[in-house]
């Protein structure tokens, strides 16, 4: 199972990029699943202001890549958000940087943009990654 759930947080991830109204939905259904069609429909009417159609719309186009199931009128996860956007961000360090970690590291600090407790929790990581492996 886990082989076969690393293939689809890749593919969701490397073939489907969110806009801005799918990637709201898509965490709607991530805070509230798994959750039943009709609660859904009524979900969206009073977060969004869709109608019925517009949210099977959206919902169909979501289970088409991968993201969702529909299964008996329950809506439910195949990959859970921290997975979709893990894979996402391991896409871009690969386009952007080669696949170097350290490179994007790099270029993220050379702005500036590392507190000293971000710099202290990179640490932890790295070091329970060493202790790991």
């Amino acid at each position: 199972m886990t082989e076969n759930k690393a293939t689809v947080n890749e593919m969701a991830a490397e073939t489907f990029e969110l806009g801005e109204v799918q990637s709201r939905f898509a965490d709607l259904l991530w805070e509230n699943s798994p959750l039943a069609t009709g609660e859904l429909v009524k979900l969206c009417a009073r977060e969004f202001g869709w109608k019925k159609s517009t949210t099977y719309t959206v919902l169909h186009k979501l289970c088409e890549r991968g993201l969702f199931i529909n299964e008996n009128g329950v809506v439910r996860p195949l990959i859970t958000r921290a997975e979709f956007y893990s894979a996402k961000s391991v896409r871009f360090v690969r386009e952007t940087f080669g696949g170097s970690l350290p490179s994007f590291l790099a270029a993220f600090a050379a702005n500036g943009e590392l507190s000293q407790s971000e710099v202290e929790e990179l640490q932890k990581l790295i070091d329970n990654y060493k202790k790991g492996n």
